[in-house]
């Protein structure tokens, strides 16, 4: 919205009023311009138009912070009839941040955009990190200018603000307003002439020199709300800027416009009909994710924290994402609950980390705190719950301690690679242990103890393996989980220890031992040296996390299940990765880790497809043939007969010619997934044969197969699970078949279709 006695000197004006579509008018010159959205054509998913939102009068458009940008003509040489002499230039617009961009190599996440910094041509009103903010100009002469926010400008996400930028070249100065009052202004020389920018685009939501991130994300893009961007070739005096914001303002009462959350969040909607997404398992509701971790029971609800980067669906700039849940089934997106922030204790990252209970049990998040100007950049940090002051029960409000709890030292540890506190509360005292790694001798899990939660001491490694024997565990160790166990036949007390190798040779997988903790020692006695996998997959089950569920005593483990896709899939898609399903691990008769899904996914069964017991393989595929889905449960047990290898198709074509194989090799003991022929799009990766050892010890085969659209988990007699991902192009890859390569008998089958918890 413009006075009449504003339009003087106006050359562009977008007052995002469209509400729909795709599309914007450029109100001066009547043009048409389009919005890039990644949905306004879609390969996976049902095509939508670009988010558009409340806005401060009439709609906003809401840019997703990785695709959404509006480009504008401008021809070389013109400037809009008015910048001719390039000595004045004023800017205004309301925005509403949802996420603050990194930053790399120094540029702003462009609100508006017409410049050149490599040659100092043009104009840059743009954020920084943090929320900082920025107005930038090239001078003809070869300078560049910028006049940056002052400490305690920054601006709020999920808030308006109404910014303003004013380039006064024949006074020589450069101004910055927010909501109407001059906070920071910049000396030039008196005459100074904006130099226009050649060979470059005019861009709304987006740097026109953006950087690149593998190969196919453009960084410096802003994501929020924008609404009345309007751009002067004149200078706005203060009364101008401050008419204009209670022009605003006096439409709500003379308040700054609220933003409701839900307005500005991010939207799970436009992913709903992905056919390759999971509905079952936990997602972010859009973008990256990586690890789940933190999970803890509180007030009748699960909370589960996970890596996140807001901005789109690629690593970088990682937050806390946050989940609560009444059943460990049915989870409900909350804001985000950590976030890198203008301190000294975490500017550039919220790594992994856990949950635990403080003195007076209430829940503390301890996080790998990221601040690349300390030597180590990482160390262990605490958050605690604002719940003692506002019984609120999604535990939404966290506040981070100012200084970490626990400074890497020389020594402790291979120095610089330090993180994933794994926290627990016993007897009075709280234990951690922290993944590094020992110089020369590979991967480790470091011990520390406290009496307060705030004060710890260093007790040496908990656990290390033999690298020379084991040269998969590599060099360093992420993610530990430390479970108890129970007592085993013998009365002895086990514990389960998880790790995640990473480094040069390491097999980046979830490895684990049985063994006994030694208190005393604050150390880990394994029962035997050699590692053992829960999951034969390859890279789709990891970054463990764990918990003991105080509600029913249930050890349960949590793991990112991995997309396995390109980065320009991923760019297409909107989305990255998932959760697994939660699993409950356990001390079996055997002495074996026992695994399997826990009960209460099967809340989640809708209609009951087949069931039948002891028939042949071709009377089982017989009664299969008009059984069709890709959000299913299915149990199976097979008694091989002469078959040596057998096992189940999933998400078949009607002939074949996409299927994706499930099997027990019984001569060399081993459980695998052939993918071979999963699909036939020729961007995606999944191929090949993937499996490990699996003894059933003269068991016959049962199988607990969980479809969701692309996530595969196959749990096999309790032992093992193998989760893998399939994303075939076909429509029609909905089919199952029995498979052997002999007689074997289908003892039992049955299979559910499966609900969306969305």
């Amino acid at each position: 919205m413009i006075q009449a006695s504003n339009n003087r000197g106006l050359m562009m004006s977008w007052a995002f009023d469209e509400g729909s579509g795709a599309t914007t008018v450029e109100s001066v010159s009547q043009l048409k311009d389009d919005i890039q959205y990644v949905f306004n054509q879609a390969e996976f998913t049902e095509p939508r138009d670009p988010q558009w939102r409340q806005g401060v009068i009439g709609s906003g458009l809401l840019f997703d912070g990785y695709s959404t940008y509006i480009s504008h003509p401008v021809k070389n040489g013109e400037s809009n009839d008015q910048l001719e002499s390039g000595a004045a230039l004023s800017i205004g617009v309301w925005v509403a941040p949802r996420s603050y961009e990194w930053g790399s190599e120094g540029k702003l996440a462009a609100i508006v955009n017409h410049h050149n910094k490599d040659r100092n041509e043009g104009y840059l009103l743009g954020m920084y990190r943090h929320g900082s903010w920025s107005f930038q100009v090239g001078l003809e002469g070869g300078d560049w200018k910028e006049v940056w926010s002052p400490d305690g400008n920054e601006l709020p996400k999920n808030e308006w603000s109404y910014v303003n930028a004013v380039f006064d070249g024949n006074q020589g100065e450069m101004k910055l307003y927010l909501n109407g009052r001059e906070i920071a202004s910049t000396a030039l020389p008196r005459g100074s002439r904006i130099a226009q920018a050649t060979d470059t685009e005019l861009l709304i939501g987006k740097n026109n020199h953006s950087s690149l991130l593998v190969e196919r994300f453009s960084l410096h893009m802003f994501s929020g709300i924008l609404d009345e961007l309007n751009i002067y070739s004149r200078v706005l005096s203060l009364e101008e800027v401050v008419g204009s914001y209670h022009d605003v303002l006096d439409a709500y009462g003379g308040a700054l416009p609220q933003l409701s959350y839900d307005e500005i969040k991010l939207d799970r909607t436009p992913l709903l009909a992905d056919r390759h997404r999971p509905q079952y398992h936990v997602s972010p509701p859009a973008h990256w994710m990586n690890e789940p971790h933190a999970p803890i029971y509180f007030a009748g609800q699960y909370h589960l924290f996970y890596q996140h980067n807001p901005l789109g669906p690629f690593f970088h700039q990682i937050h806390w994402g946050h989940w609560v849940s009444k059943d460990l089934v049915h989870w409900r997106d909350l804001p985000v609950a950590l976030a890198p922030e203008k301190d000294q204790l975490a500017p550039d990252g919220i790594w992994s980390g856990s949950a635990a209970y403080d003195a007076d049990g209430l829940p503390v998040l301890f996080f790998t705190a990221g601040n690349d100007k300390a030597s180590p950049n990482q160390s262990v940090a605490i958050a605690r719950s604002t719940y003692s002051l506002d019984k609120e029960p999604d535990l939404v409000h966290w506040v981070k301690h100012p200084e970490p709890l626990i400074v890497q030292k020389e020594g402790m540890g291979a120095f610089g690679d330090f993180r994933d506190p794994y926290v627990w509360k016993e007897d009075n005292q709280w234990f951690a242990l922290v993944g590094s790694g020992i110089e020369g001798e590979g991967g480790a899990a470091l011990a520390f103890v406290s009496e307060d939660m705030l004060n710890w001491t260093y007790k040496g490694p908990f656990f290390k393996a033999d690298i020379q024997q084991y040269p998969f565990l590599g060099p360093i160790w992420e993610l530990p989980v430390f479970l108890p166990l129970g007592s085993n036949q013998q009365g002895e007390n086990k514990h389960l220890l998880l790790v995640s190798p990473v480094g040069q040779g390491a097999d980046v997988e979830v490895f684990y031992w049985i063994g006994q903790f030694d208190k005393q020692n604050l150390s880990f006695i394994p029962d035997q040296e050699e590692p053992q996998l829960i999951d034969v997959g390859d890279f789709h089950f990891t970054g463990p996390s764990g918990m003991v569920d105080p509600k029913t005593g249930r050890k349960i483990v949590f793991t990112i299940a991995q997309g396995d896709r390109t980065p320009d899939l991923e760019y297409k898609s909107g989305w990255a990765h998932n959760g697994g399903l939660p699993i409950s691990v356990y001390l079996r008769d055997d002495g074996r880790l026992g695994i399997e899904p826990i009960q209460e996914i099967q809340s989640l069964r809708g209609a009951k497809l087949l069931s039948l017991n002891a028939k042949s393989l071709a009377e089982a595929n017989d009664l299969l043939q008009d059984v069709r889905g890709d959000m299913l449960e299915i149990r199976l047990d097979i008694e091989p007969g002469t078959a040596k290898q057998f096992g189940i198709k999933i998400r078949r074509t009607p002939e074949g010619e996409e299927e994706t194989l499930l099997f027990y090799d019984k001569n060399e003991c081993m459980f695998a997934v052939d993918r071979t022929k999963t699909t036939l799009h020729p961007g995606e990766k999944c191929s090949g044969v993937q499996g490990g050892k699996l003894d059933l010890l003269d068991e016959y085969l049962k199988l607990h197969i969980y479809l969701d659209r692309s996530m595969v988990e196959a749990y096999a007699n309790g032992l093992k699970s193998l989760t893998t991902r399939v994303y075939p192009s076909r429509k029609d890859a909905l089919g199952l078949e029995i498979w052997g390569d002999g007689e074997l008998l289908v003892k039992s089958m049955d299979i559910w279709e499966m609900k969306s918890i969305w």
